[in-house]
């Protein structure tokens, strides 16, 4: 054989050498080339293809190193004998599909946002090379798998002072985000439990535990959160809830809830509570809650956090506080899972919260998001005769409830054929039901003050004719 036939793609992301590599794998396996014919040389295919040999040689080495051709010394390259995989589904070459890009809107009330134009990176940028500045190769061998001690013991200084937790060093575990503190909270649990989530929920908590095979459960709220009579006859054994700001009700747990939880917790052998603390740090009427698990008198409540929502989606770094018996439980059995934070990372945001910066860093946040909730708050108040507004006083988002005879999807339409992109409640719901209420979410920490006044004057429009 003196020369190969294929259409070679320049403009696509597939190297030319790949797909030299592909045509020839594929009419190998199809028996259109045989065994034992000899191929071209890798001179005489680079210019009959018109491209550089080394091209044609990478396409061969790799041919070679998975058997489907073999070299000869003097004589050339060959196919080998490879009649299985004559029966085997050949490949196509095929250009790669463009990703559909998602919409991006004008204005994006997303609950989720970060202000990250606020991001103390002078601050980040000095402490990272402070720590990097001396030659430490400590930092960069294998460490606690708990997370740097160092570490711990600030977390553990913070949520005593901001969060009324009651906790040691030893009882806390590091991990990079939130999903993989659930699965590592699996690990330790085992999967013969039930879980009752808030509904509507914390969606991404609630796809992981049915992802990591355990029962869920749907319990409904009321004004005051999870309903207790309800959860006693879910049979759950855990209860997962935000009780310091509901996600995404925005409902507050007030004190005599929170006692009829833990009373619940205490009744059972084996169960507990799972608090995800996700954004108490924003809170813009009275003092912060103090954390449920505070009150713990019993070892019951496993306490969730993590930085991520008041630094930076990318900081990675989430923790979870476990009760005595689970820490026994995870030291005997589970502490040779490594852990998932660099030591470096740990170590910048250990100074970051030991020097003051997070601290100072919070109150300059709660300042700006404060400011955008108000000016959110003020633009909505044209529209007072058709929607009432609720859970405005915590977090970086609040929710619109509709008295227009709009439905909750006309409404999201709507605004995003203005280019305003609203999220509507349902999309939180585990159950659906024809007689719930219209509910819009209105994030504001990615927006400007301007910009939040430019997009709800539209919003009037959408909604108010």
């Amino acid at each position: 054989m003196n020369e190969l036939t294929m259409n070679l793609k320049s403009h696509w992301k597939i190297p030319l050498y790949e797909q030299i590599y592909h045509y020839i794998k594929t009419d190998i396996q199809s028996g259109r080339i045989a065994y034992k014919e000899k191929l071209p040389s890798t001179r005489a295919l680079a210019k009959h293809l018109e491209v550089s040999r080394s091209t044609v040689e990478l396409a061969y080495e790799q041919l070679l190193s998975e058997g489907y051709i073999e070299s000869q010394p003097c004589r050339g390259f060959f196919v080998a004998q490879t009649e299985e995989l004559y029966h085997l589904k050949t490949e196509k070459i095929q250009a790669p599909s463009p990703k559909q890009e998602k919409k991006k809107y004008r204005y994006d009330f997303s609950p989720n946002g970060v202000d990250l134009r606020s991001f103390p990176y002078n601050a980040w940028r000095k402490l990272s090379k402070d720590i990097l500045m001396d030659d430490r190769t400590e930092l960069f061998r294998s460490g606690d798998s708990k997370g740097e001690y160092g570490f711990r013991k600030a977390i553990c200084s913070y949520l005593h002072q901001a969060r009324g937790v009651n906790c040691s060093p030893e009882q806390i575990i590091v991990g990079a985000g939130s999903d993989y503190i659930l699965m590592l909270l699996s690990m330790i649990l085992g999967r013969d439990y039930r879980i009752a989530f808030e509904d509507p929920a914390y969606k991404q908590a609630y796809h992981m535990a049915n992802a990591l095979s355990y029962q869920t459960v749907p319990v409904s709220l009321d004004k005051n959160g999870m309903k207790v009579s309800e959860l006693h006859s879910s049979c759950a054994d855990i209860a997962y809830v935000t009780p310091s700001h509901q996600y995404p009700t925005g409902i507050v747990m007030p004190i005599n809830r929170r006692m009829e939880l833990l009373r619940w917790a205490a009744k059972g052998e084996g169960r507990y509570i799972v608090e995800d603390d996700y954004d108490s740090e924003y809170r813009y009427k009275g003092k912060p809650i103090p954390a449920l698990q505070g009150y713990d008198a019993h070892e019951k409540v496993i306490y969730l956090g993590t930085f991520s929502r008041s630094v930076a989606p990318a900081i990675r770094l989430s923790y979870m506080v476990l009760p005595l018996p689970l820490m026994e439980k995870y030291e005997r059995k589970h502490s040779f899972v490594h852990s998932t934070v660099s030591k470096v990372d740990q170590l910048i945001m250990q100074r970051f919260l030991e020097e003051g910066y997070y601290e100072r860093h919070l109150n300059k946040t709660r300042a700006l998001y404060k400011s955008r909730h108000d000016v959110l708050l003020d633009g909505l108040r044209p529209m007072a005769d058709v929607l009432s507004v609720s859970g405005e006083h915590a977090g970086v988002h609040l929710l619109l409830n509709f008295r227009n005879g709009m439905t909750e999807e006309e409404l999201v339409q709507r605004a995003a054929r203005e280019d305003v992109r609203v999220y509507g409640l349902s999309d939180y719901r585990i159950r659906r039901t024809q007689t719930e209420e219209p509910t819009i979410l209105l994030g504001y920490a990615n927006l400007t003050e301007g910009q939040i006044r430019e997009a709800v004057k539209i919003l009037e429009r959408c909604f108010c004719n």
